[in-house]
């Protein structure tokens, strides 16, 4: 996770205004004080910071080198600050956060349980914490072609030992139920959703994508020839008409027990189980 160009393409991606718009905001009406788990360079902590000058932003990274450039990002912004730190071991005191957020993280963490009881407790009692992460990236597509099937689960296996699990989306209701969190509430939306031929942006999105995995695509499949004809036959079924390739966004918001909630909850369709 720790590459300078995998840090720049998701930045590249990303819109955090619209992020922000849909997800938090509707969440941050009392909060005093939040925290962005997992934040990288800083690019939610400094719209967040900007946006909500009398709210306190924090965030956490184990990337040195993310969190040298947040402060770059955050220079100027006195109620903005990051710092290095593990998920499993976050550097701040028991019930210290309103909000708690962390997004695509949990998806790479070994200790999963670990990150998420961490989170919930810096929490403060009545204080809500959101993770959000995928389910079905790389793996869920129709028709589906055996050979990049075969192949996506030698490198799914392989990555496994680093931790890497791409059904942790549906993973995350269990886990705030595992860490003693209350009123946990569950909304899913298509995240990755390529039906037909992919878009230009896109392609050139997954084109850096692989090649940025490509040692671990290469190490996976045992050798870099397997690793390229993986490679340009999954870009090859992007481009195919006839193809569909998805994946989904589970968003899951839950409260630490304790006094009524500061957090007021928003009004959506997301399914309380």
């Amino acid at each position: 996770m720790d590459q300078p160009r995998e840090a720049q393409r998701l930045l590249d991606k990303v819109d955090p205004d619209a992020w922000i718009a849909k997800f938090i905001e509707p969440h941050l009406a009392g909060v005093r004080n939040f925290l962005s788990v997992g934040c990288g360079p800083g690019v939610f902590l400094r719209e967040l910071a900007g946006s909500h000058p009398q709210m306190g932003v924090a965030g956490v990274d184990l990337s040195a080198s993310r969190i040298r450039d947040a402060e770059q990002r955050l220079n100027g912004l006195p109620n903005a600050r990051a710092c290095v730190g593990e998920a499993t071991h976050l550097p701040f005191d028991d019930n210290s956060f309103d909000m708690v957020f962390s997004r695509f993280l949990v998806e790479y963490l070994p200790d999963k349980m670990a990150a998420v009881r961490e989170m919930a407790r810096v929490c403060r009692p009545g204080g809500m914490v959101m993770l959000q992460d995928l389910d079905g990236q790389l793996v869920w597509h129709f028709p589906e072609d055996p050979a990049i099937q075969q192949a996506t689960e030698q490198v799914v296996n392989f990555l496994a030992n680093t931790g890497f699990d791409p059904f942790v989306g549906r993973k995350l209701f269990s886990f705030c139920l595992g860490a003693k969190l209350e009123e946990v509430r569950v909304q899913v939306d298509p995240y990755h959703l390529y039906a037909g031929t992919i878009n230009e942006e896109e392609f050139a999105n997954w084109q850096s994508k692989l090649d940025i995995a490509r040692p671990q695509i290469k190490t996976a499949l045992g050798s870099d020839e397997a690793a390229q004809k993986f490679s340009e036959r999954f870009l090859e079924y992007l481009r195919n008409p006839t193809t569909l390739t998805y994946s989904c966004l589970f968003t899951v918001t839950a409260i630490k027990t304790g006094n009524k909630c500061i957090v007021p909850r928003r009004s959506q369709s997301s399914a309380r189980r």
